[in-house]
C-alpha cells in the first residue's frame, strides 16, 4: 500500500495545508482528492511537489508492505 501521511507532515512542518498543495504545485483538486484516499498518482506530480518543496520522494510517499 501506497500512503501520502508523509506529505501531509511535510505540508503541517512548513506551515502549509491543501489548498497551498493544489496552488503551488499547480495540482487539480482531483489529484489531491487521491491522495487523501492513497490513490495511485503519477511519477510526473510527485516530481512536480519535490521540486516545489525541494524534498525527496520518500518525504512525499511511503511504501506500506
Amino acid at each position: 500500500m501506497i500512503s501520502y501521511n508523509p506529505l501531509w507532515k511535510l505540508l503541517i512542518d512548513l506551515g502549509k495545508n491543501k489548498t497551498n498543495l493544489i496552488n503551488e504545485c499547480k495540482l487539480s483538486k482531483s489529484t489531491v482528492a487521491k491522495m487523501g484516499k492513497n490513490d495511485y498518482i503519477s511519477l510526473q506530480v510527485i516530481e512536480r511537489i519535490c521540486k516545489t518543496y525541494n524534498c525527496q520522494i520518500s518525504d512525499i510517499v511511503q511504501y506500506i508492505p
